[in-house]
C-alpha cells in the first residue's frame, strides 16, 4: 500500500522496464498478496526467511547479527531500569508524601513523559559534543552503551517507580500488614518479607511488557544513536522497502514478545504459590 517498488529500487534509476519485470517476478512481486503471504508462511515452516532485497544477503543471516545488540541494549536498560526505579518505588511507598516521595515521582513522571529522542539528542549533546565524555553513536565499547541505556532506562524506571509505588501502598494498607507489625516486627522485615513480595505481581507484569517492547526494536533510540539493532534495521529495510527483512523482524518480534509473556506467567506462581497452572 505504501508508494515504492522493491523491485525497482533493487534495479537502480538506469534499469530498463525488462530488467526491472524479470526481478519482479525472480521475487514473487508480481503474485497477489495472498499468494505472497502464502509462500511467506510456508518458507518459514522450512525455516527459509528468504534473501534481503536491500543486501542480497540470507534475512536469517541478518537477524543473528542484529538481535545479540538489542537484546544487550535492552537488558543493560531493564537492570537500570529495576534497580533505579524499584528502588525509588518502594521508598515512596515507605515514606509517602515526602519531599523525597514528591521528587522522585515528578522525576518520574518527566521520564514517562519526555520523548526519547529528545532525551537521546540532549545527553548525545551534553556528554558527547559538549564535555567528550562519551561516544555519541555507533557501537564497539561499553561506553557505546551508556548514552541509549540511559534514555531506555530511565524511560522505563519512571513507569515501574509509579507502579511500584503504587502496588506497595494497596499492600501496605492489607490486614496482614497491620498483623505483622503487631507481632513486633520491624518495619524492614515488614516490608521486604511481607509487602514486597505480595507488591511485585503488577510489577512483573509491567516489566514484562516493558521488556518485550524493547525486545521488539528499539526503533527510536537505535536510530538516534545509530544503534545496529533490530530496531535500527527495521527502519532501514521499510526505507528500503525492503519486504523480505520486515516480515521476517516483524515474526521474530512477536515472538520474543511472546516469549517474554510467558516467563512472566511463571513467574507469577513463584511469587505467590496461590497461582496454580493446570
Amino acid at each position: 500500500m505504501i508508494p515504492g517498488d522493491p523491485a525497482e529500487l533493487m534495479a537502480h534509476d538506469f534499469a530498463s522496464k525488462e530488467a526491472i519485470e524479470r526481478l519482479r517476478h525472480a521475487w514473487g512481486l508480481d503474485q497477489p498478496v495472498p499468494i505472497q503471504y502464502l509462500v511467506f508462511m510456508e518458507h518459514i515452516l522450512h525455516g527459509d526467511f528468504g534473501q534481503s532485497t536491500l543486501s542480497g544477503y540470507p534475512v536469517m543471516a541478518e537477524i543473528i547479527v542484529r538481535f545479540p545488540n538489542t537484546l544487550q541494549l535492552a537488558t543493560v536498560s531493564m537492570v537500570l531500569a529495576i534497580l533505579i526505579g524499584g528502588l525509588a518505588g518502594v521508598i515512596s511507598a515507605l515514606k509517602p508524601y515526602t519531599i523525597f516521595d514528591n521528587v522522585a515521582m515528578i522525576i518520574a513522571l518527566l521520564g514517562v513523559s519526555m520523548p526519547a529522542f529528545w532525551l537521546g539528542l540532549m545527553l548525545m549533546l551534553v556528554f558527547a559534543v559538549m564535555l567528550g565524555w562519551l561516544p555519541a553513536t555507533g557501537i564497539g565499547t561499553p561506553q557505546h552503551l551508556v548514552l541509549p541505556s540511559l534514555v531506555l532506562g530511565y524511560t522505563a524506571a519512571g513507569i515501574i517507580a509509579r507502579q511500584t509505588r503504587s502496588a506497595m501502598l494497596d499492600v501496605m494498607r492489607q490486614d496482614y500488614i497491620t498483623t505483622a507489625r503487631a507481632k513486633g516486627l520491624t518495619e524492614r522485615v515488614v516490608a521486604s518479607r511481607h509487602a514486597l513480595k505480595n507488591a511485585l505481581i503488577p510489577v512483573v507484569t509491567i516489566v514484562g511488557l516493558i521488556f518485550g517492547t524493547m525486545l521488539g526494536g528499539s526503533v527510536i533510540v537505535e536510530s538516534v544513536f545509530s544503534w545496529p539493532g533490530m530496531g535500527k534495521m527495521l527502519v532501514d529495510s521499510i526505507l528500503a522497502r525492503d519486504y523480505p527483512m520486515i516480515q521476517a523482524a516483524v515474526m521474530v518480534f512477536a515472538v520474543s514478545f511472546a516469549l517474554v509473556n510467558l516467563v512472566v506467567d511463571v513467574l507469577y506462581a513463584f511469587l505467590d504459590p496461590r497461582i496454580h497452572y493446570d
